[in-house]
C-alpha cells in the first residue's frame, strides 16, 4: 500500500467534497444539457427574454419541431419553466442559476 503526500485532513476533505451516487449522477445530467449547440443556443436566447416556440424558431433559425423537442427536454430537465397566455406558452428560464452557468462558461473561455 502506497503511503499518501496529503495529510488526512486533507484527504477527509476531499473524500468529503468529491461528488458520488445520485449528486454525481445529477451533476453528469445538469452538465450535459450545456454540451448540446442547439439547447446552449436556446438556453442563451431565454437568458434575455421569454419566448414561445415560433419566436426561438425564427429568431434562432432553427426548425420549430426541433425547438419543441428541446424545450421539451429542458423542461423535464427543470432548466425552463412555462407561463401560457391564452393559446401561446411562452418559455423561460426556470432560475437565474442557469444563465450565471452560461456567463461562467464565457467568461472561463474568455469571451
Amino acid at each position: 500500500m502506497q503511503t499518501l503526500l496529503l495529510d488526512r485532513r486533507t484527504q477527509d476533505m476531499i473524500e468529503g467534497y468529491v461528488p458520488e451516487g445520485e449528486v454525481l449522477t445529477a451533476l453528469v445530467r445538469f452538465f450535459s444539457i450545456f454540451a448540446d449547440n442547439t439547447r446552449l443556443r436556446i438556453l442563451s436566447a431565454l437568458a434575455i427574454s421569454e419566448m414561445c416556440v415560433t419566436d426561438i424558431s425564427r429568431v434562432l433559425g432553427i426548425n420549430q419541431t426541433t425547438v419543441s423537442h428541446q424545450l421539451r427536454f429542458l423542461k423535464d430537465a427543470g432548466m425552463v419553466r412555462t407561463d401560457r397566455h391564452g393559446k401561446i406558452i411562452f418559455y423561460s428560464l426556470s432560475n437565474e442559476i442557469v444563465n450565471d452557468v452560461l456567463l461562467k462558461g464565457v467568461e472561463f473561455l474568455g469571451y
